[in-house]
């Protein structure tokens, strides 16, 4: 990997800007519990934290034709309120602010659709990233690099001109998709062309810290 050519930082949210775990169970849980059924096994909690909201509720709801009373109950129950069950990773603020003192752009590509905007609000991030590319914004969402591309293609940028930074299998095939530097996040077992367990750690390797 390249720093002297880097351009920008890009993150994914869940796992990585964010602890979201145990929002995340709680809200398909309640979901799931609304229509008895029972909450997230450990096979299923890994797969909806990579997944957008449409392919969770299609994946835990398969006996379903109409997934519309599904739909509803989630417009019902809405995700702000689990909001606070979220942690913010530490020196994440800290780093946002080395990255732009040294000119890089900071992005967000995240599977999250309507709630990440409330969700840098909340947490008042806002004025931290540059640009944020949610799955709503994309044709396909990952593991498609529509979402990094889409970042590239609005700074002009090319894929060695790109950290992206994500802790999933579906971050990894984006990234590699793409054609961008894939910096794996706590996540050792991952393919990736660095492994960092900390922002400070992402700090050192990108020389933000020097």
């Amino acid at each position: 990997m390249n720093i002297s050519k880097i351009k920008a930082v890009v993150f994914d949210c869940d796992g990585v800007l964010f602890d979201t775990g145990l929002a995340n169970r709680k809200f398909y849980d309640e979901v799931l519990d609304r229509f008895d059924k029972p909450g997230l096994t450990r096979e299923q909690f890994k797969n909806v934290h990579m997944m957008t909201v449409g392919a969770a509720v299609e994946y835990l709801f398969p006996e379903l034709e109409d997934l519309t009373p599904v739909y509803t109950c989630l417009k019902q129950i809405g995700y702000h309120k689990f909001i606070p069950d979220m942690k913010m990773e530490d020196g994440l603020v800290s780093l946002l602010e080395k990255i732009k003192k040294r000119g890089w752009v900071r992005g967000i590509a995240t599977n999250r659709t309507d709630t990440m905007e409330k969700v840098l609000k909340e947490f008042h991030l806002d004025p931290y990233f540059d640009i944020v590319v949610t799955a709503r914004d994309v044709d396909k969402a990952k593991p498609h690099p529509d979402e990094l591309i889409k970042i590239m293609d609005h700074y002009d940028l090319s894929p060695h001109e790109m950290v992206f930074l994500g802790d999933s299998d579906f971050d990894r095939q984006a990234a590699r998709r793409a054609g961008t530097w894939f910096i794996a996040f706590r996540q050792s077992s991952l393919d990736a062309d660095v492994h960092v367990d900390s922002m400070d750690g992402l700090g050192d390797v990108l020389r933000l810290n020097e």
